[in-house]
């Protein structure tokens, strides 16, 4: 008779407490963060960080928290001396702590920030991206033209502690990510020298199937089991919490945009009035929607319930899910974007020019804190359309000569469509093509900037 091999656990992650785990990290150290905003985000270890006298800690996430919340926490008592991450102005508290030289910030593309941090932990120096290339965001990285685009090196990201959100984890440390949670805890559970992974609930190993493991055990150091709630889950809490400013003129363009989509074409909607598409958008269009975070089948939003029920949009709010969705990590779904498999990035804008330049992040004297995942979609798109009013507030036009805002993309923009006019780029040159409801040809040339033709 042969005998029967007694089953053997390769690994058995110690479980810890969230304070136990705080008092793993060390003042001055570098501290990776997992979360898209709120979801995904290792709460209640960074709250018991909270409570600790760690000082001077660089802060690497997409965001620091929301005002109070996660690593917004950490900032009101003082201990985050920077901050690496691609949108901060979602926490109005790391605005003003910029702006009065409190806070050290260094702002990068989420896209760039996904792939460096998966970079740091495959153990890869840096990579060239056509992200940013152009822009005030390059600064003085190096840029070189490869297969004929202009790229900008960016360096690798490694952490020395990293605090990572999983729905489950077995005894072995193997983590299984719920919906939209995959985001950056993914890549930060690789590129830091000690991971502590805070979950759901801990199984007994064999309880995950092995082609459901997301992070492999061999990353996680410790365990911390903690229940979330909504309290923990800030403006994702509940759908209804979230806000869009509607108006006929805005529901025009978001229309004309609609129109703009074929079947089977795989889209990204940016916020602002660009999400009033996903609200028009109907099975029988047969329109794929893409959000950077790590969703590709996005349905509308529900009528009620936050992100303990639902997964979450790039614009934090819950949605849910079409049959056929898929979940992944926002390195992946960044690779789709600049590997050109997103078909059409509808954004919103501040200014373009007649160079199909697109300026839609910063506005001068205000801190440069809110990038996200801007140009790595206008630069990987394989069409760029933009919604915006047609001029400011006080009339100045927004189609311009050429941009005065920081800049975006280059040459991206391949549609306008305002509240007044639709132009398309044709051989390269700004062309009015359309007029919307109620607007006048003299009123749009009154009331562009730029030099156009005529193609009505």
């Amino acid at each position: 008779m042969t005998a029967t091999a007694t089953p053997t656990v390769l690994k058995h992650v110690p479980v810890i407490t969230a304070p136990e785990a705080a008092a793993l990290v060390k003042s001055g150290q570098t501290l990776l963060v997992g979360g898209f905003g709120m979801t995904g985000n290792p709460v209640h270890l960074v709250h018991a960080l909270a409570e600790t006298d760690v000082r001077d800690l660089t802060y690497v996430a997409n965001n620091v928290g929301e005002a109070g919340l996660s690593g917004g926490r950490l900032l009101r008592h003082g201990q985050l001396r920077k901050a690496i991450g691609s949108f901060f102005t979602s926490n109005r508290e790391a605005v003003a702590a910029a702006q009065e030289g409190r806070l050290e910030v260094q702002l990068i593309p989420q896209g760039s920030l996904a792939e460096a941090l998966r970079a740091g932990g495959a153990g890869i120096g840096g990579f060239y991206t056509p992200t940013a290339a152009g822009t005030v965001i390059a600064g003085d990285a190096d840029v070189r033209v490869l297969n004929g685009r202009e790229m900008v090196f960016v360096p690798a990201l490694r952490g020395d502690v990293a605090f990572v959100r999983a729905w489950r984890a077995d005894e072995a440390g193997n983590l299984q990510y719920r919906l939209t949670e995959q985001n950056f805890n993914r890549a930060m559970a690789t590129a830091a020298d000690l991971v502590v992974a805070e979950v759901e609930e801990i199984v007994p190993v064999g309880t995950i199937p092995p082609e459901q493991v997301h992070t492999p055990g061999l990353y996680v150091d410790y365990l911390v089991q903690a229940t979330l709630t909504a309290d923990a889950l800030g403006s994702s809490a509940d759908v209804k919490g979230s806000s869009k400013k509607v108006d006929e003129a805005r529901m025009h363009m978001a229309r004309r945009a609609l129109a703009e989509l074929r079947r089977g074409d795989v889209v990204n909607l940016g916020i602002g009035i660009p999400t009033l598409v996903a609200d028009l958008i109907t099975p029988e269009h047969g329109v794929n929607l893409h959000t950077e975070n790590g969703m590709l089948g996005v349905g509308p939003a529900p009528e009620q319930g936050g992100a303990l029920d639902y997964p979450v949009n790039a614009g934090k709010i819950p949605v849910t899910a079409l049959p056929g969705a898929s979940y992944f990590d926002s390195a992946d779904s960044f690779g789709m974007i600049r590997g050109g498999h997103v078909d059409v990035a509808v954004m919103g804008g501040l200014q373009v020019d007649a160079q199909a330049n697109l300026a839609n992040w910063a506005v001068p004297g205000k801190p440069l804190l809110g990038v996200g995942g801007a140009m790595d979609l206008a630069s990987g798109a394989r069409r760029l359309i933009i919604l915006m009013t047609h001029t400011d507030p006080d009339g100045t036009p927004k189609v311009v000569p050429e941009c005065t805002l920081p800049l975006t993309s280059r040459g991206a923009v391949s549609m306008i469509i305002t509240d007044k006019a639709v132009f398309e780029f044709r051989d390269g040159t700004l062309t009015l093509t359309e007029l919307m409801p109620g607007a006048t040809l003299d009123e749009v040339r009154a009331s562009t900037g730029a030099p156009f033709s005529e193609a009505l």
